[in-house]
């Protein structure tokens, strides 16, 4: 049905193929679907979102069933299942218990005996699904081929990050439509983040709702042109970072109070894009710093925030649980971003004998705390270069194993590490990875080991 497509799409600026490719496989029940749909993409691409918004649409305008599940929830096979039969069953039903997927099945054929079934449709989405691969070695087999084990007009969704290559068995699998959503490029993650324009409009209006002074200039000085103004800003010093919408979009809010206060003082004009950008660039360093990190913003505009956030840093640090050799990672991958790769030997080497001083290193020394490194945000590098670090910096010997190896992961998965390039090569030293947090984090990670940071920063020697 056209209507489902054309609803989603103002939901989901930039998504029009992708729904319109969804809208003909599955968007009419009375069609038969196909037998299984990938969806596949980075984190914040709208995988999830966008699936959980057509299922809902189906579900309402159609005479579909619909379950959608995330596998991370479902530790056993068992739990997935019934999951999926109380989802599926007729509204009359009571829990089904079942043990295995032969039970699962047979349950599926009898409601396509059922009465009332034949004309209806069934659609299963399951997020997270290479978890699918560490259940049962017959779940991931029967699910693709559901359709044709239950004759009913069935079709399973599944979603991931991987690509479906990394699913593939000895015994082989059925093919599936892949369909990939793209990560968003600079332009379409503005269009995205400035779609929501009216309502942090009417977030700000109603924060104002007692001042009227500050009301009346945010009536007149928060206009479109001036949020995409801000918002190109942002993504200047964003995007190359984060490419997390959800992400990006929270940040945004919260970074908007810091670029509009000015205009709100009457100190600087709505339209002085320049000077606005040289209030906003050092918040926005230090925003880009504490990415991923839930750290709230002090209740009183008395107090000092920097101090506040500060604090914030510092308890978030030492609260984290890390093993001994990942905070050492963490410290070695911070020094490699924020230290330049041809000031290693001088840093890390012993006897890397005496450097000359040239007028140029001296005034190259003579920096400004804009220009530090510290403060430019992080640069990239590679994994040979972090383990060099790592095992200059540590004191003890330790191997080179998978475990050592399966901590750099770790810290992908918490967000202390990003991805530059290379994500599926982090084995053969080609990946390319940037450091998350920031000096005040790293720090407080060095006093927990006790390790001295500054000391093998250019920055202060």
């Amino acid at each position: 049905m056209e209507s489902i497509g054309s609803s989603l799409e103002t939901q989901f600026p930039c998504r029009e193929a992708a729904i319109g490719i969804l809208n003909e496989l599955i968007g009419d029940s009375k069609e038969a679907y196909p037998a299984a749909i990938y969806l596949f993409g980075h984190s914040g691409t709208g995988k999830t979102a966008l699936t959980r918004a057509f299922l809902k649409k189906c579900a309402k305008n159609q005479n579909v069933r619909v379950a959608h599940l995330n596998a991370i929830e479902c530790y056993t096979t068992k739990i997935m299942l019934e999951i999926l039969l109380d989802s599926l069953a007729p509204e009359q039903k009571d829990s089904l218990k079942v043990d295995n997927m032969l039970d699962f099945v047979e349950q599926l054929r009898r409601w396509h005996g059922a009465s009332g079934t034949e004309s209806q449709g069934f659609l299963i989405a399951v997020d997270n699904a290479e978890r699918l691969r560490d259940m049962d070695a017959n779940v991931l087999p029967v699910l693709l081929r559901l359709q044709q084990l239950t004759s009913l007009n069935l079709c399973v969704i599944l979603l991931s990050q991987l690509p479906f290559e990394k699913f593939y068995n000895k015994t082989g699998l059925s093919e599936v439509i892949s369909l990939h959503l793209a990560q968003y490029n600079k332009a379409e993650t503005q269009r995205i983040l400035g779609s929501d324009f009216a309502h942090v409009r009417n977030q700000l209006l109603e924060q104002f709702a007692d001042d009227n002074k500050r009301l009346e200039i945010c009536k007149e000085a928060v206009t479109e042109e001036f949020y995409n103004n801000y918002l190109n800003l942002f993504l200047s010093v964003f995007y190359k970072a984060c490419r997390d919408v959800p992400e990006l979009q929270l940040t945004a809010k919260k970074c908007l109070s810091i670029y509009l206060e000015p205009v709100l003082d009457g100190t600087l004009d709505a339209t002085d894009i320049s000077r606005l950008w040289r209030h906003i660039a050092g918040p926005l360093r230090s925003a880009l710093t504490q990415i991923y990190m839930r750290i709230e913003k002090p209740p009183e505009e008395t107090e000092d925030f920097a101090s506040i956030e500060d604090q914030s840093v510092r308890k978030l640090a030492q609260s984290l649980e890390l093993p001994y050799y990942a905070k050492f990672l963490l410290i070695a991958a911070f020094l490699a971003s924020h230290n330049a790769a041809n000031q290693d030997k001088r840093l890390f080497v012993k006897h890397h004998g005496k450097q000359r001083k040239r007028m140029q290193t001296v005034n190259a020394k003579a920096k400004t705390s804009d220009k530090m490194s510290t403060t430019l945000g992080p640069k990239s590098f590679s994994i040979d270069r972090l383990l060099a670090i790592f095992y200059a910096i540590l004191e003890e010997k330790v191997g080179l194993t998978c475990n050592l190896l399966s901590q750099i992961s770790t810290l992908v998965h918490l967000k202390l590490l990003s991805f530059v390039s290379g994500e599926q090569n982090i084995m053969d030293g080609s990946a390319r990875l940037q450091c998350t947090i920031g000096l005040e984090f790293v720090l407080q990670i060095g006093k927990v080991v006790g390790f001295n940071v500054r000391q093998y920063l250019c920055d202060f020697m």
